[in-house]
């Protein structure tokens, strides 16, 4: 009996040195969950044994558990990768099955080729949905839905109107030359560029140019300029004439025109339909003494706005950034935890799978409903402590040599009774 005994500790050791081992070799796995060996004692008994001379028979490995601490956690600066600091789960989708969802405490986010953030396995992230104010619309696990950045966002809208305000100098000369050639800046004094969109939402440089007409006389006080507007290198005519005229008064305020002037349809260069453009000067425009400065400048068209930038909040609010200055709420992270979370099942790379064992899902957001906080730009590491694992191997080691002893002094003793002679 004796010799099964120690087999048993033996057994039992080996497969403690190989749970320590597996930790060791995980230390620098991101999310990685140690594991505990623990035993039971194996006692057989009957109604008719004497309690105070029943012997044991020997050792059982009881469960192998998983121990959930919080792992380290270390900044990397990058915006997806994600850390839970408490209790609780990401919840994620394998590419293979779109409906089953498993569970990770990995959150180094990556983005794959259709723009889905996925973990490290390449299972998608889910996230609640949200409305326009960032409000969630639905919850559930079956309300989920995998979080995709967009690529664009807005409606791209043709530029309708441009509105300059604009100073300019009551002291300057009327140009030398006297034919306009906006490659020649002897024709003209001052010129200003503003950015339109043609109907696709390409932007185009539309540049206005300034040129002196009159200057003011004891006849005739009033000034005149001519502004020459081309988008790109087409020329804008209004009702066939090539340039708009200003007029300031002997005080410098502009009185014609008094309403923006709308150019002939054009069709810009690249673009597909014709659009009109009507240029406004505003109400401030002025001759004065003073250098010539716009004062503001504006335009009603809209581009389509490129993906730049995604951040994530503390209450796990997924934003995106776009270059026409709109911003998105594109979901809420889902942190999920379970009663017993030592009863899910390891899938690998830092996944686990629900179980009956693990108790009720409770599924919520980050801080509620005793769910850990979100943070971005960290990443949490193994929770293995190195010291702990190498002296918790040692005396499994310890353990190993004093069950392997035993068993040869089992062996000794049997080889002594088959060697007494009568």
């Amino acid at each position: 009996m004796s010799f099964y005994t120690s087999l048993s500790g033996l057994q039992a050791s080996q497969k403690e040195m190989s749970t320590i081992s597996h930790n060791l070799a995980n230390v620098a796995t991101d999310g990685f969950k140690k594991s505990r060996t623990e035993f039971a004692d194996v006692i057989a008994s009957s109604v008719s044994a004497n309690p105070t001379s029943v012997v044991g028979s020997g050792v059982v490995t009881k469960a192998i558990r998983q121990q959930f601490g919080q792992g380290t956690l270390v900044q990397t600066g990058s915006t997806l990768d994600l850390a839970i600091s408490g209790d609780g789960f990401f919840a994620v989708k394998p590419d293979a099955d779109g409906s089953k969802v498993n569970f990770t405490r990995n959150g180094g986010m990556l983005i794959d080729r259709e723009r889905y953030v996925v973990d490290s396995n390449g299972s998608k992230l889910q996230v609640y949905p949200v409305d326009g104010s960032g409000a969630v619309v639905a919850a559930g696990i079956d309300s989920l839905i995998s979080l995709r950045l967009p690529q664009t966002s807005g409606t791209p809208t043709p530029t309708g109107n441009v509105a300059l305000t604009v100073n300019l100098n009551s002291g300057a000369n009327i140009p030398s030359v006297t034919t306009f050639d906006r490659f020649n800046p002897a024709s003209y004094n001052q010129s200003t560029q503003t950015t339109v969109y043609d109907g696709n939402g390409a932007p185009l440089t539309m540049t206005s140019y300034m040129v002196r007409q009159t200057a003011p006389t004891v006849a005739d006080p009033t000034s005149e300029w001519a502004v020459y507007s081309f988008v790109g290198d087409q020329l804008l005519t209004a009702g066939g004439a090539d340039a708009v005229t200003l007029t300031f008064d002997s005080a410098g305020a502009l009185t014609t025109p008094t309403a923006p002037t709308m150019f002939d349809a054009f069709t810009p260069s690249g673009g597909t339909s014709e659009q009109q453009i009507a240029l406004g000067f505003g109400a401030g425009t002025k001759l004065t003494a003073a250098p010539f400065v716009v004062e503001s400048r504006s335009q009603d068209g809209a581009a389509i706005g490129q993906l730049e930038s995604v951040a994530v909040d503390a209450e796990g609010m997924v934003f995106a950034t776009f270059s026409n200055g709109d911003n998105k709420a594109l979901g809420k992270v889902a942190i999920a935890n379970f009663a017993n979370p030592s009863g899910l099942r390891q899938l690998g790379n830092g996944t686990w799978a629900t179980t009956g064992m693990a108790g009720d899902l409770v599924l919520g957001e980050a801080n509620q409903n005793g769910l850990g906080g979100l943070m971005s730009g960290i990443i949490e590491g193994s929770n293995v402590d190195i010291t702990e694992e190498l002296v918790a191997l040692i005396a499994a080691q310890r353990n190993f040599q004093a069950n392997a002893k035993a068993l040869d002094t089992s062996s000794q003793i049997s080889q002594t009774i088959v060697n007494i002679r009568s």
